[in-house]
């Protein structure tokens, strides 16, 4: 299944700054809300990579991560709250996935846990996605994609 034209170059928002959005004692709590708000209610098309909805539940209920974890409910029901965005499209592996991939993982010269990264970059390039929301510094590996950090820096 492909994504729809609608999602050709707009951004794609990534998993850490929708925790910050979701865990109110995050020093980003604020701006990260306030940034996914605006997405959700706008009438430009956003996106996330379906991928990310997996690694975002993984955190939110690690209790490694957080102290408490978030209940597995309360990450469900906030998930589902995002999916509900009527201009959000769920970025999802096509035909041309392995072939983005593979030349993004032969130019970054990238391994191990890093594939995530160039997975989540794949999909952003292979649908038309220009922009990242992120304020994970490994995307920065991938020159064909442009990345904003979308939340105060200390």
């Amino acid at each position: 299944m492909t994504c729809p034209t609608a999602a050709r170059h707009q951004d794609r928002v990534d998993t850490n700054l929708r925790v910050c959005a979701h865990r109110e004692g995050s020093a980003f709590h604020s701006a990260a809300f306030a940034g996914l708000a605006q997405r959700a209610e706008a009438r430009a098309a956003w996106a996330i990579a379906r991928p990310c909805l997996h690694e975002l539940f993984s955190i939110l209920t690690h209790p490694r991560i957080y102290n408490p974890p978030t209940p597995v409910t309360c990450a469900l029901a906030q998930i589902a709250a995002w999916l509900e965005s009527p201009t959000l499209v769920l970025l999802t592996e096509g035909d041309r996935h392995w072939t983005t991939l593979r030349a993004l993982v032969s130019k970054s010269r990238i391994a191990r846990p890093a594939i995530h990264d160039a997975r989540i970059a794949a999909l952003c390039l292979q649908h038309g996605v220009s922009e990242l929301c992120s304020a994970d510094r490994d995307f920065g590996r991938f020159s064909a994609l442009r990345v904003v950090h979308p939340m105060p820096t200390r």
